[in-house]
């Protein structure tokens, strides 16, 4: 595919060309393979039948992976601090704040605590 075609398919001239060099820069997202899918978990399974892919709600993630109070339990271990018991958020962050299926996962903390440098799986 050429630039031409690129272009017209994003959108025509430089906010179409612009557009296509920001997700060639952008780093590999999408790409990353799925921990679910590995463990034959279908889309339907979280995301339901709906056309439209929404965001996993926190309780399709709890009623998986288990209540947040024993999850926090789990990873009291984590030091500086438990990151799934927090003055915050206690046990309730909506577990998309740090695991991403279609996305690297991110420490949500670590923007202003530099201490708190566990890793997100």
């Amino acid at each position: 595919m050429n630039n031409l075609t690129v272009s017209r398919s994003l959108g025509v001239g430089l906010a179409g060309l612009l557009a296509a060099a920001s997700l060639a820069a952008a780093p590999a997202k999408a790409a990353r393979t799925s921990k679910h899918a590995g463990q034959g978990i279908t889309c339907v399974q979280c995301h339901g039948k709906s056309a439209r892919k929404e965001a996993v709600p926190m309780r399709q993630c709890v009623g998986c992976h288990g209540d947040t109070v024993a999850l926090a339990a789990r990873t009291a271990q984590i030091k500086p601090t438990n990151p799934h018991q927090n003055r915050h958020y206690g046990t309730q962050a909506d577990c998309n704040l740090c695991h991403h299926e279609h996305a690297v996962s991110e420490n949500l903390c670590l923007p202003c605590h530099t201490r708190f440098t566990f890793q997100v799986p």
